[in-house]
């Protein structure tokens, strides 16, 4: 039978590899801890950015990192498993404050807040929430190397409703939606009571109705 003493070298040894691991893991692979939004490293020519990861201590067999990462120029979504010893580069994602003056063709023009520079982004490099974007607002220019690569709006914007069906007078129910056009130009689907002329909020992340402001 193991003695107490025993039992308590075997928790604390298993303790201090671990401690050991997550030193490791912190020093080698740091972008895994971090949850700042646009901590990237390079890999194979390709910007990626951790989206989720676990470190896997499995029985037997080494420790490794499971990972999922998306590539911050695509879009796409990839789980991938690392030495915890694994050394990338990092790479730094600028992303520059500017406010959106236009559109011409397929082009955006948008102007440095600092420089007042005009700054066209071709319309492949704008992301599909950017229409609900309206001129003069703030959003910001996402680059690496100097190439722009997309644009990040708000979470959360508010926009006048310029069309819709008419209200349906007393009905506040939020479970059945009509469509409606905001301002921008976008569609979206809000609840009966929603009138033309109405300030609504919405979710850029999803395209959803939050809330009559």
């Amino acid at each position: 039978m193991q003695s107490p003493a025993a039992g308590f070298q075997y928790i604390f040894g298993s303790f201090a590899e671990d401690y050991t691991n997550f030193i490791t893991l912190f020093l080698e692979f740091p972008f895994c801890l971090s949850d700042r939004t646009g901590d990237s490293f390079e890999q194979d020519g390709q910007v990626l950015q951790v989206v989720e990861f676990q470190h896997v201590k499995p029985g037997k067999g080494a420790a490794f990192v499971r990972t999922k990462t998306k590539n911050v120029i695509t879009g796409s979504v990839v789980e991938t498993s690392y030495n915890p010893t694994a050394k990338f580069p990092q790479a730094f994602i600028e992303r520059k404050e500017v406010t959106y003056s236009y559109e011409d063709g397929d082009l955006y023009h948008f102007m440095d807040v600092e420089t007042y520079d005009d700054i066209p982004v071709g319309a492949n490099d704008v992301p599909d929430n950017f229409k609900f974007c309206k001129e003069n607002d703030t959003c910001k220019l996402l680059s690496y190397k100097g190439k722009v690569f997309s644009v990040e709006i708000p979470n959360f914007v508010e926009l006048e409703v310029t069309a819709t069906e008419p209200g349906v007078k007393g009905n506040t129910a939020t479970n059945t939606l009509k469509p409606a056009t905001v301002e921008t130009g976008a569609e979206i689907r809000v609840p009966l009571f929603i009138n033309e002329g109405d300030k609504i909020r919405i979710d850029t992340r999803t395209g959803e109705y939050m809330e009559r402001v």
